[in-house]
């Protein structure tokens, strides 16, 4: 026992190496031959020439692979980075496959015109409308800003529904009169469709982005109308407590009697209002092209937003975009 102890301290004691032939140089000796010289304030490097050179091509190489690998990360990801699609024209869309179009929100932009001349180049008559679309751009809604008495204004939003916003489908007659003036009239199409945007304070605004029954006319810069803005919710849409306008209760079941449903701050609640409201719009052609009947412009339109079947006061919605329409004779 006593010899295996120690063995171990033995083992536990620190080694001295030494090699034999050979006689340890001098930290200075040692500093000198590979280019230090050190001083009492200071440790200076002196390199040689060549190695400086070296120094300087390496420092280089090494700057421009970085440069290269970082340029090649940017093309990358600028690759693989979702943005707004190339808008198509008719028959690019037309010949493109359900696959193809999927997901790549082409299927919510209004198709495009090539080789086409500025402005209206129709002959006056009789003309059906087809095709229309009506892709916004741009959605506000005036409220009151998020600074104290500031007054209310156009405020931009944030969308909150999916890329199905765009109206299509859109037919009616349209007339051109000898003085250049047209007349549409819409008939039928997908003409309504339900958004909701966020404020920057928060709140959400639904709204039916539509143009049923719109009758515009003017000239080929500027042709306006009046169409009709149904209720965001019909009248057999219940809320919470079960009200609605043509089913369910007529009060809340909760409250007690004696006349508070009748009350004036419960009214609207109780009673539901789906009366349709009525917007206007705007539209300009910017460009078209008579040997394919097609034609572009510019959009704006002025609507209400949801009122909750009459519970609260509607907000003035402004819809900027683009349309497309296509003209048999």
């Amino acid at each position: 026992m006593a010899t295996s102890m120690q063995a171990a301290a033995t083992l536990m004691q620190p080694a001295n190496f030494s090699v034999p032939g050979r006689a340890v140089l001098p930290l200075r000796s040692l500093s000198k031959s590979f280019g230090f010289e050190p001083t009492t304030s200071r440790l200076t490097c002196s390199l040689h020439s060549d190695l400086k050179e070296l120094a300087v091509k390496c420092t280089d190489a090494a700057k421009i692979a970085g440069f290269a690998l970082a340029t090649s990360a940017l093309v990358v990801s600028g690759a693989n980075a979702e943005g707004v699609p190339k808008r198509l024209t008719y028959d690019e869309i037309q010949s493109k496959t359900y696959l193809e179009v999927k997901g790549t929100g082409t299927a919510n932009q209004c198709p495009t015109i090539e080789g086409g001349v500025d402005g209206f180049a129709f002959k006056s008559g009789k003309y059906n409308a087809k095709k229309l679309c009506l892709e916004p751009t741009s959605f506000t809604v005036k409220a009151e800003g998020v600074n104290k008495n500031a007054p209310p204004d156009f405020q931009k939003t944030k969308l909150m529904t999916r890329l199905t916003y765009t109206l299509d489908e859109i037919e009616g007659p349209l007339e051109v009169s000898s003085d250049g003036k047209l007349t549409f009239t819409e008939k039928d199409g997908i003409d309504y469709a339900a958004v909701t945007v966020q404020l920057p304070g928060g709140e959400r605004v639904p709204f039916l982005f539509t143009v049923k029954q719109l009758v515009a006319s003017g000239t080929p810069e500027s042709f306006s109308g009046d169409f009709l803005v149904p209720s965001y919710r019909g009248s057999s849409f219940l809320d919470p407590k079960g009200r609605g306008g043509s089913t369910g209760y007529d009060n809340a079941v909760a409250l007690p009697a004696g006349g508070r449903g009748d009350e004036e701050e419960l009214e609207k609640e109780n009673i539901k209002n789906t009366a349709s409201s009525t917007g206007k719009i705007t539209l300009s052609v910017t460009q078209s092209k008579p040997e394919t009947g097609e034609l572009i412009g510019v959009f704006e339109s002025l609507q209400p937003s949801d009122t909750d079947l009459g519970s609260k006061a509607p907000k003035d919605v402004k819809i900027q975009g683009i349309w497309y329409a296509q003209l048999d004779s």
